[in-house]
């Protein structure tokens, strides 16, 4: 043996795998500096590396395992070999408990190695189940993210994307010859379809947005989540008496801004099922699920119902808690059978979480959306309102219909009288002051409180155990 050959070897190998890549550059932007640990360096032919980068490092305080795709290595497609590297980062994050964040940018698998790629996607399927719910897991989408792979990737709690980067099962040019949408696979349409949680400007920004969502959320589902030096929001009370002083056209994101500390809002799915805003962001410095109904002129229409449901789940599933602000007609008026079965799944992700749930009634509540958002001991560990709140079985002409039939007969002015009456079941019956001497609220309280009140409920809910009965999982949210 040759010592000093062998160190020419190391050095020509060293070479090799640390070649300036755009793979290469992407996870020393996503770690912090000088933090990361590459695993698997090797492997690959001795000629080139294997087409994925994966390692470890840190970002901020958190561990975090991360796979980036080589785009530059046989057109970054995935290899047996490339399928073990990444199902070692899947297995090392079992073991630890630290989140998993995937750089995805392939055009697909090797087709020289046809059906070993098949079982070898299949174990990467298996691989990212196993941790969910488990560790946090987000798909970051910089380049193609094509068939297979496009099922890992959304799979994960978080699909983030650039601008220019391209997601899809099969193939555009394919979907488009059938005269289906000509945008299919883009970002654009990724984001209005509800497929990806957040699309950036550029590489850099998107890289960002992520380092952020796992700064907010803690290790695992059995850790706690981090905790921020931060300020509130030093407009918040004037924007929650802006919201409340024109409730029916009231802005979701606005409100959750002012609740939540200053400039930590991170809003997901903006572009899709827009009747719901869905965000993180930091209370008193904690990281909190916030969602929101946007105004009561919409209404909840099967989109909105999953987007509301999926976010819910993923926050009970690292135990963080969820601030509702309510204020919907319910859900929309339509035969559609779907409908039911997602307003079901969403009334279920609710009743199944077993985080803290706080919910705020800012308008309307009307009928099952009343139950599925904010019902008192059954959906929400703590419910206040807001004094235009209103709480219905139906929507507030409908029930005056039912109701007051009589008094509408003969009315002169039947949009005045009925306006009145309207008004007069709100004031005697719907209210937020008749909801609270019921019992189906804790508090009604000053709008500008509401950041307070949310504060005291958290602190309140710390220590919150609850168990659910065993079973496997529930078949309700299929």
């Amino acid at each position: 043996m040759n010592p000093e050959s062998k160190m020419n070897q190391l050095a020509e190998y060293v070479a090799m795998a640390q070649k300036d890549t755009s793979a290469r550059k992407r996870v020393e932007t996503l770690f912090d500096a000088d933090t990361f640990v590459e695993l698997g360096a090797f492997a690959g032919n001795g000629k080139e590396t294997s087409g994925v980068i994966t390692g470890y490092g840190y970002v901020g305080e958190n561990l975090v395992y991360a796979f980036s795709q080589d785009v530059t290595v046989d057109n970054g497609a995935i290899t047996k070999v490339n399928a073990n590297k990444i199902k070692k980062v899947y297995e090392l994050a079992a073991k630890t408990g630290c989140p998993v964040v995937g750089i995805y940018d392939s055009n697909g698998a090797k087709l020289e190695q046809a059906n070993e790629m098949l079982e070898a996607y299949g174990e990467l399927l298996k691989a990212s189940n196993n941790v969910s719910g488990v560790v946090p897991q987000i798909a970051v989408v910089l380049g193609t993210c094509a068939g297979t792979s496009a099922l890992v990737a959304c799979g994960a709690d978080f699909v983030v994307m650039s601008k220019e980067a391209e997601l899809f099962l099969n193939a555009p040019f394919v979907t488009t010859a059938k005269g289906e949408d000509k945008a299919a696979g883009t970002a654009e349409f990724a984001a209005k379809s509800g497929l990806a949680s957040l699309v950036a400007e550029d590489e850099d920004k998107a890289l960002e947005a992520v380092r952020k969502l796992v700064s907010y959320l803690p290790l695992n589902n059995l850790a706690p989540a981090p905790l921020f030096e931060t300020a509130q929001n030093p407009d918040g009370a004037n924007l929650l008496n802006k919201a409340a002083a024109d409730v029916d056209n009231m802005c979701g994101k606005a409100v959750i801004e002012a609740v939540a500390d200053a400039e930590t809002v991170v809003e997901l799915q903006a572009e899709y099922a827009t009747g719901v805003v869905t965000a993180f962001g930091l209370v008193s410095g904690a990281a909190v699920g916030f969602v929101a109904n946007n105004e009561t002129k919409g209404e909840l229409d099967k989109a909105a119902t999953q987007k509301a449901a999926r976010f819910v789940r993923i926050c009970d599933a690292f135990n963080i808690p969820v601030v509702t602000f309510v204020n919907t007609k319910g859900f929309a008026v339509t035969s559609c059978p779907s409908l039911v079965k997602e307003g079901s799944k969403l009334a279920h992700a609710y009743a199944e979480a077993t985080t803290a749930k706080i919910s705020v009634i800012c308008g309307q509540a009307i009928g099952a959306a009343y139950i599925a958002f904010a019902s008192k001991n059954a959906n929400a560990d703590v419910t206040v309102a807001w004094p235009t709140a209103v709480i219905s079985p139906m929507g507030l002409e409908a029930m005056v219909e039912f109701t007051s039939h009589d008094k509408l007969k003969g009315t002169d002015n039947l949009e005045q009288s009925r306006k009145e009456l309207v008004e007069e079941y709100i004031d005697t019956t719907a209210g937020a002051f008749k909801a609270a001497e019921n019992g189906f609220v804790d508090a009604v309280i000053d709008p500008a409180e509401t950041r307070a009140a949310v504060i005291r409920a958290m602190e309140m809910m710390a220590g919150k155990r609850e168990s659910r009965l065993p079973k496997k999982h529930a078949t309700a949210l299929i």
